[in-house]
C-alpha cells in the first residue's frame, strides 16, 4: 500500500515632521526656533503592560513625534525647489521658437512615452510629479533620528510617491485616454474587467494566469510522490542517466512559496540539471496550511518535515549520507534540522548547499523595517500561540503583498495600469506565474520565526535557543557547505547570507551570482546569461566587501561550478533504479503532486 502517515521572524536645530511638504510654500515654519518638533506626553501609556502592542505603538508614535529636519538642509531644498519649479514653468510659458529647446525625455519610463512628450500640460504634470518626488525623498533622507527610523520614514514616503504618480489615474494618463478613444472605450470596459476578475481572484494578475497549470507546463519533471504527513509530500525524481551517484540529494525550498520555482519550464529547472547531472533527486513539497495545521509551531516543520525527509532519504536510497540543499527560508529550516541532529549525535548530511539563506540575521536590509517588539508582539497576540484560538494562519496574501510593495512600480503600478488602465493582458511568464500562486503558514510557526530570527536574532547564538528539545548549534553543523547569494537581492542581501561564513564550521564555498532573488539563481548555463563572481582561493574574509574586492567575475551561470563541486560530495556511480521508493514506500501519486496544486 502507498505510504501515508496519519499525522497527516551637537545636532543641528531641526524642523518637525509636521512641516510642509514639497511644494513653492516650504518653509512657512518659524526660523527664530529652528525646530516646531511635537512632544506627546506618556502618562496615559504609563499604565499599559510593556507587552502590550497598544504600548509599543505609543512608543512608535513617541518616535515618530520626534523627527525633525536640520534648518540648513530644509533651506537648500527649498531654494533648489523654487529655482526648479520656476525654470519649468518659464519653459512651459516661452513660446515655441528656435531658441526653444525641445524637452528632454525623462529618464523614468513612466513617462518616456511621445504621449507625454507631445502634450504640454501632461509634460508640465510629469515634470512637477518628479521634482516633488525628488524633494520629498530629500527630505526624508535629512530628518533627524536613528538609522531605522530614517530608513522607515523613506519607505513610507517612497510608497506614497510611487502611488501618486499621475500616470496611475486614468484622468492625468494621456497614454490611457489615447488608447480609451482608439478603442471608442473598449480598454476602460476590459480595464474593469481585468478589475473585477482580479477581485475575485483575490490578488492582482502580473501575467496571464490561464496560460499555465501545475503539472502540464509548469513542474513538469517526471517523478512520483513516496511519502506525505500533514506537512509535506517527497518527490522522488526518475533518472535520466544510466548510473547515479550513491549518495541521493534532498531539496528543501522554502515553504512561503511552492516548491516549483526550482522547475518551471525544463530549460531552467534547476531540479531536472540535478537529475541530468546524475544525482537522484528528492524534492520536499510543502503542504499549502490550512485550519487543520494552523497551530503548527517551528518545532513541527523541523522534527516532522525536514528531519522527517532527511530521514525517508536515507531508508529509501540506503545511503547513511545525504547532499542537501535548502533554498531561502527552505535553508534555514535545513540548517536548523541539521543542528539539532547534531546536537542528538546523528550526521546525515555530506554536504549542505544554502541558496540566499540567512543563518545570521543581523543585516536583512529592507524587510527589517516591517520588523520591531510591537510589530511581533501583536502578531503573537493575534496569529501566534497566545491568540485567543491559539493560533491561526497567516494567509498567502498577505505576504505576496508585503514582497510586491517592496518594488511597488515594477510590481503593483505597473499592472494598474497597464491591467485597469488600458485593458491590456499581461503577457504570460513562468516566474510571475509562480509569484503569484501564494501560500499559506501556521501563525505560531511564522511568529517563532519572526521574533528569535527577524527580531531577535538568537538563532545564530549557540545555545541560546532550544528547538526540538535540544540546544541549538549552527556551529556543529561541520559539514562541506556551498553559499550562494544574489549581488541585488533586496529579500536577503548578499553581505547578509555571506555572514553565515562566520557561522558554520566545515569547509566553505562562497558564490556571488549576479541579478536578484530569484533571477540569480534561476540562471540555467544554457541561457547564457548574467555572471558570478569566485573567490580568490578557499579565503573567506570577515568583510564581504574585502572578498568581492578580490574576487574574480565570469560570464554566465554559477550552476556549473556548483555541479562540479556537488560531484565531489555525490560518492561513487550506481545503476540507477528502476522504480520510485522503496518497498515500505511506494508511489502515492505522480510528481509534482497534489500539495503544490492547492491553493492559498
Amino acid at each position: 500500500m502507498p505510504h501515508r502517515e496519519q499525522d497527516v521572524k551637537s545636532k543641528p536645530k531641526s524642523i518637525g515632521a509636521g512641516s510642509g511638504a514639497a511644494n513653492s510654500k516650504v518653509g512657512t515654519t518659524s526660523r527664530k526656533t529652528g525646530t516646531t518638533n511635537a512632544k506627546a506626553g506618556m502618562a496615559s501609556r504609563a499604565a499599559e503592560p510593556a507587552s502590550s502592542p497598544a504600548a509599543g505603538l505609543g512608543e512608535a508614535v513617541e518616535a515618530m513625534a520626534q523627527i525633525g529636519l536640520p534648518v540648513p538642509a530644509l533651506l537648500k531644498l527649498q531654494s533648489d525647489y523654487i529655482a526648479e519649479s520656476t525654470s519649468m514653468w518659464n519653459q512651459l510659458l516661452s513660446l515655441p521658437g528656435a531658441d526653444t529647446p525641445a524637452p528632454a525625455r525623462p529618464a523614468d519610463r513612466r513617462f518616456a512615452g511621445q504621449d507625454w512628450l507631445a502634450n504640454p500640460a501632461a509634460a508640465y504634470l510629469a515634470q512637477m510629479y518628479l521634482l516633488n518626488a525628488r524633494t520629498l525623498l530629500q527630505m526624508a533622507d535629512n530628518v533627524d533620528g536613528d538609522e531605522k527610523t530614517k530608513a522607515r520614514v523613506r519607505f513610507a514616503v517612497q510608497q506614497w510617491v510611487d502611488a501618486a504618480s499621475p500616470s496611475n489615474y486614468l484622468a492625468l494618463n494621456p497614454e490611457a485616454q489615447r488608447k480609451a478613444i482608439e478603442t471608442q472605450g473598449e480598454s476602460i470596459a476590459l480595464g474593469v474587467r481585468h478589475l473585477l476578475d482580479d477581485i475575485a481572484r483575490g490578488h492582482m494578475s502580473q501575467t496571464d494566469e490561464s496560460v499555465f497549470e501545475v503539472g502540464r507546463n509548469v513542474a513538469t519533471t517526471e517523478g512520483a510522490v513516496v511519502f506525505e504527513n500533514e506537512l509535506f509530500q517527497l518527490l522522488e525524481y526518475k533518472p535520466l542517466t544510466a548510473k547515479v551517484y550513491a549518495t541521493p540529494l534532498l531539496l528543501v525550498p522554502p515553504c512561503i512559496n511552492k516548491f516549483y520555482i526550482l522547475d518551471l519550464q525544463p530549460e531552467n529547472s534547476l531540479i531536472r540539471y540535478a537529475v541530468l547531472q546524475g544525482h537522484r533527486v528528492f524534492v520536499l513539497s510543502w503542504r499549502n496550511a490550512d485550519d487543520s495545521i494552523a497551530q503548527y509551531g517551528w518545532d513541527r516543520y523541523i522534527e516532522d518535515a525536514a528531519i522527517r525527509a532527511i530521514g525517508l532519504v536515507q531508508q529509501i536510497s540506503g545511503s547513511e549520507q545525504i547532499d542537501t540543499l535548502g533554498f531561502c527560508i527552505g535553508g534555514t529550516i535545513l540548517a536548523t534540522a541539521l543542528a539539532v541532529l547534531a546536537a542528538r549525535g546523528e550526521r546525515p548530511a555530506a554536504s549542505m548547499t544554502l541558496l540566499t539563506t540567512f543563518l545570521d540575521f543581523s543585516d536583512t536590509g529592507v524587510l527589517d523595517l516591517f520588523v520591531d517588539e510591537p510589530m511581533v508582539r501583536m502578531r503573537e497576540l493575534t496569529l501566534g500561540a497566545e491568540s485567543p484560538g491559539g493560533g491561526s494562519l497567516l494567509k498567502g496574501q498577505e505576504l505576496a503583498s508585503t514582497f510586491s510593495f517592496l518594488r511597488p512600480n515594477d510590481l503593483v503600478w505597473n499592472y494598474v495600469v497597464g491591467n485597469y488602465l488600458k485593458g491590456e493582458t499581461p503577457p504570460p511568464f513562468d516566474l510571475l506565474y509562480w509569484n503569484s500562486d501564494s501560500t499559506n503558514l501556521p501563525g505560531p510557526m511564522y511568529c517563532w520565526y519572526l521574533r528569535n530570527t527577524y527580531l531577535e536574532n538568537s538563532l545564530v547564538e549557540a545555545g541560546k535557543l532550544k528547538v526540538c528539545g535540544v540546544p541549538l548549534d549552527l556551529g556543529a553543523i561541520d559539514v562541506p557547505t556551498y553559499l550562494y547569494a544574489s549581488r541585488d537581492d533586496h529579500i536577503v542581501p548578499w553581505k547578509g547570507a555571506y555572514k553565515s561564513t562566520r557561522v558554520l564550521a566545515g569547509k566553505l564555498r562562497f558564490m556571488l551570482g549576479a541579478s536578484g532573488h530569484i533571477a540569480g539563481v534561476i540562471n540555467p548555463p544554457a541561457k547564457n546569461k548574467r555572471s558570478h563572481w569566485v573567490g580568490a582561493g578557499d579565503s573567506l574574509p570577515d568583510d564581504p566587501q574585502q572578498w568581492l574586492a578580490h574576487a574574480t567575475e565570469h560570464p554566465g551561470s554559477w550552476w556549473t561550478d556548483w555541479a562540479h563541486w556537488l560531484k565531489g560530495h555525490a560518492g561513487k556511480q550506481i545503476p540507477a533504479p528502476k522504480r520510485f521508493g522503496d518497498a515500505h514506500h511506494k508511489p502515492i501519486e505522480p510528481a509534482p503532486g497534489r500539495y503544490v496544486k492547492a491553493k492559498a
